[in-house]
């Protein structure tokens, strides 16, 4: 239980897959723009991550490596992203369009985010089991969306102030994002 409680807080807040380890900024500077779109792009993440971690951990484990076909591994994962994502994009289209409609074409790219496939490899990288990649999965998701959200309501609260105009618009989310790095940099000491 100890170890699994150091993966959750070591890969939601210590390595931050977005302001640590710089994956998936494509959604983390396109979707951070208003609280309630971040948060259901964190929402997306979070079951896509999940879910990934776990299907593939499953088939990593007992497909992959009892057959001698970990070279795969890379192919496979991006396979069963792309479907899970998929699988997101119907659901939303359906169940949410208003939030479908914000997410725009951010919701497909999250086949391509490096974050998720990341994730997947890390779990195998780390030799993982298929409990400890799940929730090194979903910290990692939970991650993201406290990143994103985190800056979207620093956007939000910035918009309209006096900002001079060669820093307006996009120079003044890359700094907004250097600064969060830094501090959760400070968490880099937490653990071993």
């Amino acid at each position: 239980m100890k170890e699994l409680l150091l993966i959750l807080v070591s890969s939601a807040i210590v390595n931050n897959v977005v302001l640590s380890q710089f994956l998936g900024l494509c959604p983390f500077f396109g979707v951070s723009k208003r609280i309630e779109t971040a948060a259901g792009m964190g929402g997306a993440i979070i079951f896509v991550i999940t879910l990934s971690s776990f299907v593939t951990g499953l088939i990593y484990n007992f497909i992959l490596v009892p057959t001698g076909m970990e070279y795969l591994q890379t192919i496979v994962f991006i396979l069963i992203i792309a479907a899970l994502v998929q699988f997101v994009e119907m659901f939303l289209k359906k169940g949410m369009p208003a939030l479908y409609q914000s997410l725009g074409v951010y919701l497909p790219l999250i086949t391509t985010n490096c974050a998720v496939l990341g994730v997947a490899l890390t779990n195998v990288q780390k030799s993982y089991n298929i409990l400890q990649g799940t929730v090194n999965g979903f910290a990692t998701a939970v991650g993201f969306t406290i990143s994103i959200t985190l800056m979207a309501g620093i956007r939000e609260k910035t918009e309209y102030n006096d900002v001079p105009e060669s820093f307006q618009g996009f120079p003044k989310v890359l700094l907004t994002a250097g600064l969060m790095a830094i501090a959760f940099f400070g968490f880099s000491g937490l653990l071993k």
